[in-house]
């Protein structure tokens, strides 16, 4: 599907958190642009609506167009401090697609160096992450950084359901592992679990990664009764494939026990929830 670039200029790029991101420890958050060119079926992002920062026209073409904040590498220079635990990003994937053609992110990681907080998580899917591996070379040495990667299921068949315009699950476990061999500390992100076999995607994560393993299941409203919560189209497709035990908490919790046994046999720290995120923070 084409996407079109804008890009605007922002007031402020660093934002002091609440909720699920304080409780797991980040001081602030990051968001380079706003709306995001994977347009993942299952994206909590356009449910937050005004709360997420969005406009009506985002929530309603999710992933059709992003905003780019093409001032986010001064204003960050102005905001970061030393203490700082940053979480990049919450709200939009910075390694999306539009990023390359954009290329905001290489400014931003050099804003890191120059000034750099305590800690500075990157979250992505993206193998365009991969282009700017030097620079983060450098900001693993001024700061701890760590990679999140997203790894939603080992079956690429389903990736190719619920997240049509992302990489192919082998491409971004080479991805993963090329981060980790360059030195960088990165984890595998489980989040949200896609159907799997549990055992198979712990055990890649494992010798893709380096630090521990997150995992999250979808965000279902008999569990969490406010705030956002998967979209209705990955409810549909679901249905639709007979996946429904995947949005079933009992069935949830099933699966990240099986995840973190296996995870834990394999001497690799595993966690859900904010206390999973928070290991992200170390």
């Amino acid at each position: 599907m084409p996407f079109q670039i804008f890009e605007s200029e922002a007031k402020s790029i660093l934002s002091p958190v609440s909720g699920f991101l304080a409780e797991a420890g980040f001081t602030h958050s990051l968001t380079p642009a706003r709306n995001c060119t994977y347009g993942c079926s299952y994206c909590y992002v356009p449910t937050m609506r005004v709360q997420g920062g969005l406009r009506k026209e985002d929530w309603l073409h999710w992933g059709e167009f992003t905003t780019f904040k093409n001032n986010a590498a001064e204003l960050l220079s102005r905001d970061l401090r030393s203490d700082q635990i940053i979480y990049c990003s919450p709200l939009t994937d910075p390694y999306q697609p539009a990023e390359a053609e954009r290329r905001l992110m290489p400014g931003i990681l050099e804003a890191v160096i120059a000034s750099p907080p305590r800690v500075f998580v990157i979250q992505t899917r993206g193998p365009l992450i991969l282009r700017d591996l030097g620079l983060l070379t450098e900001v693993s040495k001024r700061t701890t950084l760590r990679i999140s990667f997203s790894m939603t299921t080992n079956r690429d068949d389903v990736r190719r359901i619920f997240e049509t315009h992302c990489a192919p699950i082998e491409e971004r476990w080479g991805t993963l592992r090329a981060l980790t061999d360059a030195g960088i500390s990165t984890s595998a992100t489980i989040a949200p679990m896609l159907p799997c076999d549990p055992e198979v995607l712990v055990d890649v994560a494992v010798r893709c990664s380096s630090g521990p393993l997150v995992a999250d299941p979808f965000h279902v409203r008999e569990v969490k009764r406010s705030g956002a919560t998967t979209r209705a189209v990955a409810l549909a497709i679901c249905a639709h494939h007979g996946w429904e035990a995947w949005l079933d908490p009992v069935f949830q919790m099933t699966v990240l026990d099986r995840m973190g046994c296996r995870a834990r046999a394999a001497g690799r720290e595993f966690g859900n929830g904010t206390k999973g995120f928070n290991m992200l923070t170390r």
